[in-house]
């Protein structure tokens, strides 16, 4: 927990249902009033489709709603770079046309990667991917290693090769050179941002060091991102380090430096708890996004 906060207590990133998080939104929106959350982005990859719900929430629970979402994104050999899309106009048509083709790109690679851990030897339970079709809902990789981790077939394997949960799963056969995975090829981060921008938004670049680990690669992919109007500088798995040299970029550049928990659920084995990340002596600057 911080040491201090800013007179606005924000975070600015959050999952439901409608993505990969384990509450309905309003379970969301309520676990973060009882954090004291007074400003919250629910940021649903790829899909706008509990942002009504999280305004109403909002009123219920007093917490103020910022329209979002969260766009998974390539840009050369980066394969899953995400950027958060804030203050959009979330019944576009074009931004929701849009988001539908990235989820049917998602779900077709979805499948694809299905065929290769049947390929490996591994059995899929059908019953809470067919659930997440029928409800209209995407298919990413945590719901596939699920299905793995659910079939009984496959539980002397996973016993045996030590996975018991789907983090420990999704990098041992689910990301960049392991096994069964496959690569995404859009949208670019930079169509990713005109997305966001031609909805009325503001493009920021979710945790970078979570997706690169070199300082001088973050930096210069910050400069490469072509319209980007800020980075999510404050972030539970960033170092002091990391965090200040960031905020530091982001003051330089003139660009927002934003943060959060990314709340995936109370039982999440990483994001469980809103307001999880330090500011480490810097301090944010939320724009349009406060306003």
């Amino acid at each position: 927990m911080p040491l201090s906060w800013p007179p606005l207590i924000f975070d600015l990133q959050s999952h439901s249902l409608h993505s990969d998080g384990d509450l309905p939104v309003a379970g969301v929106v309520e676990h973060a009033a009882r954090s004291s959350v007074r400003l919250l982005a629910l940021s649903d990859h790829d899909t706008v489709d509990g942002v009504d719900e999280a305004l109403e929430a909002g009123r219920t629970y007093d917490v103020d709603i910022v329209t979002a979402t969260e766009i998974s994104a390539v840009d050369g050999g980066h394969e899953d770079l995400h950027v958060l899309g804030y203050c959009i106009d979330h019944h576009d048509p074009t931004l929701q046309e849009r988001l539908e083709g990235a989820r049917a790109d998602r779900e077709l690679r979805a499948d694809r990667m299905g065929e290769r851990l049947r390929e490996l030897g591994f059995e899929i339970d059908p019953e809470p991917l067919d659930a997440r079709r029928a409800a209209g809902k995407p298919i990413g990789r945590p719901h596939l290693a699920a299905a793995v981790l659910k079939h009984p077939d496959n539980a002397a394997r996973l016993e045996q090769e030590g996975h018991d949960n789907v983090s420990s799963f999704i990098p041992a056969y689910l990301i960049p050179g392991a096994p069964a995975y496959l690569a995404r090829t859009r949208p670019t981060v930079g169509e990713a941002i005109e997305w966001i921008h031609d909805a009325g938004g503001v493009a920021v670049w979710a945790h970078p060091f979570w997706d690169l680990t070199e300082a001088s690669e973050v930096v210069a992919a910050i400069d490469a991102f072509e319209g980007l109007d800020g980075v999510e500088v404050f972030y539970p798995t960033h170092t002091g380090e990391q965090t200040r040299l960031l905020a530091d970029v982001c003051a330089e550049r003139g660009l927002l430096a934003t943060g959060s928990s990314d709340f995936h659920g109370p039982d999440h084995r990483l994001f469980a708890t809103f307001r999880a990340f330090e500011l480490h002596g810097r301090s944010p600057h939320l724009g349009p996004i406060a306003a």
